[in-house]
Protein backbone atom coordinates (compact mmCIF):
# COMPACT_ATOMS: atom_id res chain seq x y z
CA UNK A 1 0.00 0.00 0.00
CA UNK A 2 1.78 3.44 -1.37
CA UNK A 3 0.14 6.81 -0.11
CA UNK A 4 0.51 9.92 -2.15
CA UNK A 5 -0.43 13.13 -1.04
CA UNK A 6 -2.69 15.46 -3.82
CA UNK A 7 -2.41 18.97 -2.76
CA UNK A 8 -3.18 20.39 -6.88
CA UNK A 9 -6.75 20.72 -7.85
CA UNK A 10 -6.08 19.64 -11.19
CA UNK A 11 -4.57 16.49 -9.86
CA UNK A 12 -7.67 16.21 -7.90
CA UNK A 13 -9.95 16.62 -11.00
CA UNK A 14 -7.79 13.97 -12.82
CA UNK A 15 -9.08 10.89 -10.53
CA UNK A 16 -12.45 11.33 -11.38
CA UNK A 17 -12.77 8.02 -12.92
CA UNK A 18 -10.68 5.83 -10.67
CA UNK A 19 -12.85 7.44 -7.62
CA UNK A 20 -16.21 6.93 -8.73
CA UNK A 21 -14.80 3.11 -9.91
CA UNK A 22 -13.54 2.65 -5.84
CA UNK A 23 -16.45 4.14 -4.37
CA UNK A 24 -18.45 1.96 -5.97
CA UNK A 25 -16.72 -1.17 -4.56
CA UNK A 26 -16.90 0.44 -0.66
CA UNK A 27 -20.67 -0.36 0.67
CA UNK A 28 -19.95 0.94 3.65
CA UNK A 29 -19.16 4.87 2.13
CA UNK A 30 -21.46 4.74 -1.02
CA UNK A 31 -23.09 7.64 -0.54
CA UNK A 32 -23.47 10.47 -3.15
CA UNK A 33 -21.90 13.09 -1.11
CA UNK A 34 -18.47 10.88 -1.69
CA UNK A 35 -19.06 11.11 -5.50
CA UNK A 36 -16.34 12.66 -7.33
CA UNK A 37 -18.68 15.19 -9.16
CA UNK A 38 -19.78 15.94 -5.49
CA UNK A 39 -16.92 16.76 -3.56
CA UNK A 40 -15.01 18.61 -6.57
CA UNK A 41 -18.05 20.95 -6.88
CA UNK A 42 -17.70 21.29 -3.34
CA UNK A 43 -14.12 22.43 -2.79
CA UNK A 44 -14.84 24.88 -5.82
CA UNK A 45 -16.54 26.87 -3.35
CA UNK A 46 -15.68 25.27 -0.11
CA UNK A 47 -19.16 24.66 0.73
CA UNK A 48 -20.65 27.27 -0.35
CA UNK A 49 -18.45 29.78 1.48
CA UNK A 50 -19.05 27.54 4.55
CA UNK A 51 -14.94 27.76 5.04
CA UNK A 52 -12.93 31.03 4.35
CA UNK A 53 -9.69 28.85 3.43
CA UNK A 54 -8.53 25.15 3.34
CA UNK A 55 -5.72 23.50 1.43
CA UNK A 56 -6.13 20.53 -0.19
CA UNK A 57 -4.78 17.12 1.24
CA UNK A 58 -6.27 14.00 -0.28
CA UNK A 59 -4.12 10.96 0.74
CA UNK A 60 -4.48 8.43 -1.89
CA UNK A 61 -3.36 4.39 -1.66
CA UNK A 62 -2.48 2.58 -4.14
CA UNK A 63 -1.25 -1.04 -4.59
CA UNK A 64 1.91 -2.99 -6.52
CA UNK A 65 0.08 -2.38 -9.63
CA UNK A 66 -0.95 1.12 -9.18
CA UNK A 67 -4.36 0.53 -8.60
CA UNK A 68 -6.02 3.19 -6.94
CA UNK A 69 -7.61 1.39 -3.53
CA UNK A 70 -8.52 3.73 -0.52
CA UNK A 71 -8.66 7.77 -0.61
CA UNK A 72 -8.94 10.24 2.88
CA UNK A 73 -10.75 12.82 0.81
CA UNK A 74 -9.57 15.42 2.84
CA UNK A 75 -8.67 18.92 3.34
CA UNK A 76 -6.76 21.29 5.91
CA UNK A 77 -7.88 24.60 7.66
CA UNK A 78 -8.73 25.92 11.17
CA UNK A 79 -11.98 24.21 12.71
CA UNK A 80 -15.28 25.82 14.73
CA UNK A 81 -12.92 25.59 17.67
CA UNK A 82 -10.02 27.65 16.00
CA UNK A 83 -7.67 24.22 15.99
CA UNK A 84 -5.70 23.34 12.80
CA UNK A 85 -7.46 20.51 12.06
CA UNK A 86 -7.45 18.21 9.15
CA UNK A 87 -11.47 17.15 7.50
CA UNK A 88 -13.42 16.06 4.95
CA UNK A 89 -13.95 17.59 1.97
CA UNK A 90 -17.28 18.42 2.30
CA UNK A 91 -17.68 18.93 5.94
CA UNK A 92 -20.01 19.66 7.26
CA UNK A 93 -23.49 21.35 6.53
CA UNK A 94 -24.23 20.43 3.02
CA UNK A 95 -22.89 16.87 2.82
CA UNK A 96 -24.63 14.81 4.86
CA UNK A 97 -23.14 11.09 4.97
CA UNK A 98 -18.96 11.66 4.31
CA UNK A 99 -16.02 9.07 5.28
CA UNK A 100 -13.34 7.23 4.18
CA UNK A 101 -13.03 5.79 0.66
CA UNK A 102 -11.54 2.30 1.46
CA UNK A 103 -12.78 -1.21 1.10
CA UNK A 104 -14.12 -3.15 4.76
CA UNK A 105 -11.26 -5.74 4.06
CA UNK A 106 -8.09 -2.92 3.81
CA UNK A 107 -9.56 -0.24 6.16
CA UNK A 108 -7.33 -1.30 8.98
CA UNK A 109 -4.00 -1.26 7.36
CA UNK A 110 -5.17 1.95 5.59
CA UNK A 111 -5.79 3.78 8.49
CA UNK A 112 -2.71 2.91 10.09
CA UNK A 113 -0.45 3.55 7.13
CA UNK A 114 -2.83 7.10 6.96
CA UNK A 115 -1.88 8.15 10.76
CA UNK A 116 1.76 7.18 9.66
CA UNK A 117 1.90 9.43 6.65
CA UNK A 118 0.06 12.54 8.85
CA UNK A 119 2.67 11.98 11.76
CA UNK A 120 5.95 11.75 9.67
CA UNK A 121 4.89 14.64 6.86
CA UNK A 122 4.64 17.50 9.43
CA UNK A 123 4.60 19.95 6.51
CA UNK A 124 1.19 19.91 7.03
CA UNK A 125 0.44 21.50 10.85
CA UNK A 126 -2.47 19.86 11.92
CA UNK A 127 -3.30 18.96 15.39
CA UNK A 128 -6.49 17.23 14.91
CA UNK A 129 -8.21 14.48 12.95
CA UNK A 130 -11.99 16.27 13.21
CA UNK A 131 -14.27 14.65 10.89
CA UNK A 132 -17.71 15.08 10.60
CA UNK A 133 -20.72 13.12 9.73
CA UNK A 134 -19.34 9.55 9.58
CA UNK A 135 -22.19 6.80 9.87
CA UNK A 136 -22.72 5.22 13.10
CA UNK A 137 -22.21 2.03 11.65
CA UNK A 138 -18.94 2.90 9.26
CA UNK A 139 -16.03 0.63 10.11
CA UNK A 140 -13.80 3.60 10.09
CA UNK A 141 -14.67 4.26 13.73
CA UNK A 142 -13.47 1.35 15.35
CA UNK A 143 -10.66 1.31 12.86
CA UNK A 144 -9.66 4.64 13.43
CA UNK A 145 -10.27 4.49 17.54
CA UNK A 146 -7.52 1.08 17.32
CA UNK A 147 -4.97 2.88 15.25
CA UNK A 148 -5.47 6.06 17.93
CA UNK A 149 -4.77 4.32 20.88
CA UNK A 150 -2.13 1.77 19.76
CA UNK A 151 -0.12 4.87 19.00
CA UNK A 152 -1.00 6.95 22.15
CA UNK A 153 -3.32 9.26 20.51
CA UNK A 154 -6.37 10.94 21.97
CA UNK A 155 -9.31 9.57 20.08
CA UNK A 156 -13.30 10.79 21.21
CA UNK A 157 -16.19 10.16 19.44
CA UNK A 158 -19.32 11.97 19.62
CA UNK A 159 -23.24 11.56 18.46
CA UNK A 160 -24.54 14.47 16.04
CA UNK A 161 -28.33 14.18 13.79
CA UNK A 162 -30.40 11.18 13.41
CA UNK A 163 -30.90 10.53 9.60
CA UNK A 164 -34.20 8.72 9.55
CA UNK A 165 -34.53 6.50 7.15
CA UNK A 166 -37.53 4.19 5.51
CA UNK A 167 -36.91 0.75 4.34
CA UNK A 168 -39.02 0.11 0.92
CA UNK A 169 -40.90 -3.01 0.42
CA UNK A 170 -40.88 -2.23 -3.39
CA UNK A 171 -45.07 -2.18 -3.31
CA UNK A 172 -46.69 0.96 -2.66
CA UNK A 173 -49.76 -0.50 -1.37
CA UNK A 174 -47.38 -2.62 1.26
CA UNK A 175 -45.42 0.45 2.34
CA UNK A 176 -48.76 1.82 3.62
CA UNK A 177 -49.83 -1.08 5.25
CA UNK A 178 -46.71 -0.85 7.49
CA UNK A 179 -46.79 2.32 8.52
CA UNK A 180 -49.28 3.95 11.32
CA UNK A 181 -53.08 3.74 10.34
CA UNK A 182 -54.06 7.43 11.16
CA UNK A 183 -50.79 8.68 8.75
CA UNK A 184 -51.64 5.90 6.12
CA UNK A 185 -55.23 7.47 6.58
CA UNK A 186 -53.98 11.14 6.50
CA UNK A 187 -51.67 10.54 3.43
CA UNK A 188 -54.62 9.31 1.22
CA UNK A 189 -56.99 12.02 2.37
CA UNK A 190 -54.23 14.49 1.15
CA UNK A 191 -53.63 13.19 -2.34
CA UNK A 192 -57.73 12.60 -2.80
CA UNK A 193 -57.71 16.23 -2.00
CA UNK A 194 -55.02 17.38 -4.14
CA UNK A 195 -56.48 14.77 -6.66
CA UNK A 196 -60.02 16.52 -6.91
CA UNK A 197 -58.58 20.12 -6.42
CA UNK A 198 -60.87 22.44 -8.39
CA UNK A 199 -57.63 23.59 -10.67
CA UNK A 200 -55.00 20.57 -12.05
CA UNK A 201 -52.52 19.41 -9.90
CA UNK A 202 -49.40 17.28 -11.46
CA UNK A 203 -45.82 16.39 -10.28
CA UNK A 204 -43.13 15.32 -12.36
CA UNK A 205 -39.26 14.84 -12.10
CA UNK A 206 -36.67 17.33 -14.27
CA UNK A 207 -35.22 15.14 -17.13
CA UNK A 208 -34.83 18.16 -19.50
CA UNK A 209 -31.07 19.42 -19.39
CA UNK A 210 -32.34 22.38 -21.61
CA UNK A 211 -35.07 23.09 -18.54
CA UNK A 212 -32.45 22.69 -15.92
CA UNK A 213 -31.00 26.32 -14.83
CA UNK A 214 -34.29 27.56 -14.67
CA UNK A 215 -35.63 24.50 -12.68
CA UNK A 216 -33.00 24.92 -10.52
CA UNK A 217 -33.61 28.86 -9.91
CA UNK A 218 -37.16 27.95 -9.34
CA UNK A 219 -36.37 25.51 -6.56
CA UNK A 220 -34.17 27.85 -4.79
CA UNK A 221 -36.92 30.28 -4.81
CA UNK A 222 -39.46 27.34 -2.93
CA UNK A 223 -36.68 26.80 -0.65
CA UNK A 224 -36.55 30.78 0.22
CA UNK A 225 -39.93 31.11 1.26
CA UNK A 226 -38.53 29.53 4.27
CA UNK A 227 -37.02 32.24 6.74
CA UNK A 228 -34.12 30.41 7.86
CA UNK A 229 -33.53 29.02 4.32
CA UNK A 230 -33.44 31.75 2.97
CA UNK A 231 -30.75 33.23 5.19
CA UNK A 232 -28.45 29.70 3.83
CA UNK A 233 -28.99 30.57 0.26
CA UNK A 234 -26.39 33.15 0.05
CA UNK A 235 -24.94 34.19 -3.30
CA UNK A 236 -22.12 31.63 -2.51
CA UNK A 237 -24.21 29.17 -1.66
CA UNK A 238 -26.71 29.30 -4.19
CA UNK A 239 -24.10 29.27 -6.95
CA UNK A 240 -22.53 26.07 -4.66
CA UNK A 241 -26.50 24.64 -5.14
CA UNK A 242 -26.37 25.29 -8.95
CA UNK A 243 -22.92 23.44 -9.13
CA UNK A 244 -24.07 20.45 -7.08
CA UNK A 245 -27.45 20.03 -9.38
CA UNK A 246 -25.84 20.27 -12.64
CA UNK A 247 -23.30 17.73 -11.15
CA UNK A 248 -25.83 14.91 -10.00
CA UNK A 249 -27.62 15.97 -13.49
CA UNK A 250 -24.81 15.15 -15.64
CA UNK A 251 -23.87 12.07 -13.46
CA UNK A 252 -27.43 10.76 -13.75
CA UNK A 253 -28.36 10.78 -10.14
CA UNK A 254 -30.54 14.25 -9.90
CA UNK A 255 -33.82 13.96 -8.58
CA UNK A 256 -35.26 17.45 -8.97
CA UNK A 257 -38.88 16.77 -8.59
CA UNK A 258 -41.92 19.33 -8.59
CA UNK A 259 -45.80 19.86 -7.46
CA UNK A 260 -47.03 22.13 -9.76
CA UNK A 261 -51.22 23.32 -9.35
CA UNK A 262 -52.45 25.12 -12.80
CA UNK A 263 -49.06 25.59 -13.94
CA UNK A 264 -47.64 27.17 -10.52
CA UNK A 265 -44.75 25.25 -8.45
CA UNK A 266 -46.55 24.31 -5.27
CA UNK A 267 -43.36 22.25 -3.73
CA UNK A 268 -40.13 20.88 -4.88
CA UNK A 269 -37.38 18.23 -3.71
CA UNK A 270 -34.07 17.95 -4.64
CA UNK A 271 -33.19 14.13 -4.09
CA UNK A 272 -30.37 11.95 -5.11
CA UNK A 273 -31.56 8.60 -6.78
CA UNK A 274 -28.49 6.81 -6.14
CA UNK A 275 -27.04 3.17 -5.77
CA UNK A 276 -30.75 1.94 -5.04
CA UNK A 277 -31.71 4.75 -2.39
CA UNK A 278 -33.63 7.96 -2.64
CA UNK A 279 -31.74 10.39 -0.68
CA UNK A 280 -33.61 13.25 0.51
CA UNK A 281 -31.52 16.19 0.39
CA UNK A 282 -33.78 19.63 0.41
CA UNK A 283 -37.44 20.97 0.43
CA UNK A 284 -39.12 24.30 -0.71
CA UNK A 285 -42.52 24.71 -0.25
CA UNK A 286 -45.07 27.74 -1.90
CA UNK A 287 -47.03 28.89 1.35
CA UNK A 288 -49.67 30.40 -1.02
CA UNK A 289 -50.61 26.10 -1.74
CA UNK A 290 -50.25 25.22 2.13
CA UNK A 291 -53.81 24.27 2.28
CA UNK A 292 -53.23 21.55 -0.27
CA UNK A 293 -50.35 20.39 2.13
CA UNK A 294 -47.95 20.34 -1.24
CA UNK A 295 -44.76 19.26 0.29
CA UNK A 296 -46.70 15.90 1.80
CA UNK A 297 -48.61 15.38 -1.08
CA UNK A 298 -45.37 15.86 -3.23
CA UNK A 299 -43.05 13.49 -0.95
CA UNK A 300 -46.01 10.66 -1.25
CA UNK A 301 -45.94 10.61 -4.90
CA UNK A 302 -41.98 10.44 -4.81
CA UNK A 303 -42.29 7.47 -1.96
CA UNK A 304 -45.02 5.82 -4.64
CA UNK A 305 -42.40 6.35 -7.46
CA UNK A 306 -39.86 4.96 -5.21
CA UNK A 307 -41.42 2.20 -4.51
CA UNK A 308 -42.94 0.90 -7.94
CA UNK A 309 -39.32 1.57 -9.11
CA UNK A 310 -37.87 -0.70 -6.60
CA UNK A 311 -35.47 1.67 -4.82
CA UNK A 312 -34.91 0.05 -1.55
CA UNK A 313 -34.30 2.77 0.90
CA UNK A 314 -35.97 6.21 1.24
CA UNK A 315 -33.31 8.02 3.22
CA UNK A 316 -34.33 11.40 4.99
CA UNK A 317 -30.71 12.54 5.94
CA UNK A 318 -29.99 14.33 8.87
CA UNK A 319 -32.49 16.29 10.90
CA UNK A 320 -35.36 15.27 13.46
CA UNK A 321 -38.30 17.01 12.01
CA UNK A 322 -42.00 15.16 12.90
CA UNK A 323 -43.00 14.69 8.86
CA UNK A 324 -40.09 12.01 8.84
CA UNK A 325 -41.28 9.59 11.68
CA UNK A 326 -44.94 10.08 10.55
CA UNK A 327 -43.91 8.85 6.96
CA UNK A 328 -42.26 6.10 9.05
CA UNK A 329 -38.19 6.99 9.43
CA UNK A 330 -36.60 4.72 11.51
CA UNK A 331 -33.89 6.57 13.23
CA UNK A 332 -30.08 5.52 12.81
CA UNK A 333 -26.71 8.56 13.30
CA UNK A 334 -23.85 10.49 12.08
CA UNK A 335 -20.84 10.70 14.43
CA UNK A 336 -17.98 13.06 14.76
CA UNK A 337 -14.77 11.29 15.30
CA UNK A 338 -11.44 13.65 16.21
CA UNK A 339 -8.05 12.53 16.71
CA UNK A 340 -5.60 14.36 18.55
CA UNK A 341 -1.82 13.42 17.99
CA UNK A 342 0.79 13.80 20.64
CA UNK A 343 3.13 17.47 20.43
CA UNK A 344 6.30 16.41 18.35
Amino acid sequence: MHLELVSNTNDFNDLESEWNNLLTCCSASHVPFLRHEFLYAWWRTLGGGEWGQGELNILTARDDDNQLIAIAPLFFTENHEGIPALMFIGSIEISDYLDLIVAPSEISQFIANLLNFLDADRSIKWQVLDLYNIPEDSPTLPALKSGARQRGWEYKQEQLQPCPYIPLPGDWEAYLAAINKKQRHEIRRKIRRAESYPDPVRWYIVEDKNTLEAETEAFLTLMSQDPEKELFLTDVMRSQMHDIIQAAFRAGWLQLAFLEVAGRKAAGYLNFDYAGHIWLYNSGINLEFRELSPGWVLLSYILRWANENKCEVLDFMRGDEAYKYRFGGINQFVVRATVRRKSP
